[in-house]
């Protein structure tokens, strides 16, 4: 007979640092833990910082039909967002030897993930107001504001 060797395999645990678009569905999936912090702003889109961790800023934004961020990136920092309802357009600049615009159609429930580099633009181009789960690597940090040029892609104002 053979002996049976003791387990070597460690038991899996928990990842240490959970991917931005988890992080952003479980809050979107979690109501109570922003519905309370919810909001509009008939002049600007609404934003809330909903939670803040040693890795991670979580935000809660509202979008009424026809608000929209400007051209931007984040920086160094990665992070995603969730659409909890509504629906938003997020229009991405891409630049290099061919440059490319190209617009992602969203509805709730969908989730984007972005890092350095991403150059986007989000709208709400719907006719009901749309709620979405912001997660930011890092702590939320300026944005970087871009135009789109057509033969060489965005460019930094």
């Amino acid at each position: 007979m053979f002996a049976v060797p003791e387990n070597t395999i460690a038991v899996a645990g928990a990842p240490a640092v959970a991917h931005p678009a988890l992080i952003a569905r479980a809050y979107a999936a979690d109501r109570a833990r922003w519905r309370d912090q919810l909001s509009y702003d008939p002049d600007e889109r609404y934003t809330a910082l909903i939670d803040r961790t040693d890795g991670e800023e979580v935000w809660l934004m509202t979008w009424l039909p026809g608000q929209s961020t400007d051209l931007h990136d984040h920086g160094a920092v990665s992070g995603a967002f969730t659409l909890v309802s509504g629906s938003l357009t997020e229009r991405v600049a891409r630049g290099g030897e061919r440059p490319a615009e190209v617009l992602n159609a969203l509805t709730a429930g969908q989730t984007r993930v972005f890092g350095p580099g991403y150059v986007h633009q989000v709208t709400n181009t719907g006719t009901d107001p749309a709620i979405s789960i912001h997660v930011y690597r890092e702590a939320r940090p300026p944005m970087g504001r871009y135009r789109l040029d057509p033969v060489t892609g965005p460019q930094p104002l």
